[in-house]
């Protein structure tokens, strides 16, 4: 390599860790997005819900009314926010991933590499307070779609631009079913319980639900006992995405 080529590539490399380091500013516009999500979280918690509103959220987290709307188009999206910090951790595990592991074996490790069941919490908060009070189910709703368009990016990064816009839709849609459906069954199962035990049991169940997608949904040997007999088993099919 000459000495031309290795300034060069010195001055790609430095280019690049600028604009992978996050300045000042967007350090502290991160800060204040997260200082109002809180805000919104804490009174939510405290007051119910309906019961408070931008201007209490902006007064709780120090912001004017104008810069609440900077970051969020409404108090919902605000409480939806909530469940950033756990697709933000799971999707930086994602990308870790190796380039040619299929985007479900890599989902389901990235969930298997966040250890600390608390990770989750947020989500299942929001979750537990949208069963509770219908009238959040607007801010369910918006943090499922932004989880959405999260997964929608990491897989158009992994796979590249060609790749089919009904696959990618079809992708994330199947991947967030799968959440949805691992919420639900522990909420029946354990309720508003935000324990770490219950979390554990929590994060276990969207890892098995990721490995589902993977396998086809071929149902596991006891799934059906008594089917056993009369009908023969179905078989496990390759993980194709």
């Amino acid at each position: 390599m000459t000495h031309t080529s290795s300034q060069e590539a010195a001055a790609e490399s430095s280019h690049t860790a600028e604009h992978s380091t996050p300045s000042r500013r967007e350090l502290n516009k991160a800060a204040t997005r997260s200082s109002i999500a809180s805000a919104a979280l804490d009174l939510l918690r405290s007051n119910g819900p309906g019961n408070f509103t931008v201007e209490d959220i902006a007064a709780t987290a120090g912001v004017s009314r104008r810069t609440f709307f900077n970051y969020f188009p409404s108090l919902e999206a605000a409480l939806a926010s909530v469940a950033d910090g756990f697709m933000d951790h799971a999707l930086e595990q994602f990308r870790l991933r190796p380039a040619e592991e299929s985007i479900l074996e890599s989902a389901q490790a990235a969930l298997m590499a966040l250890a600390d069941p608390m990770s989750v919490a947020p989500m299942a908060e929001l979750f537990s307070l949208t069963q509770d009070n219908r009238q959040l189910a607007r801010s369910e709703l918006e943090a499922w779609e932004h989880c959405t368009a999260q997964i929608i990016d990491a897989a158009r990064s992994r796979l590249g631009a060609g790749v089919s816009e009904l696959y990618l839709h079809a992708l994330a849609g199947s991947v967030i079913s799968c959440g949805k459906a691992a919420m639900t069954v522990w909420f029946i199962e354990r309720g508003p319980d935000l324990s770490a035990e219950s979390l554990a049991v929590l994060r276990q169940h969207l890892i098995d639900a990721m490995g589902l997608l993977g396998a086809g949904f071929a149902p596991p040997s006891n799934a059906f006992p008594s089917a056993a007999t009369v009908s023969p088993s179905v078989p496990t099919t390759k993980d194709r995405f």
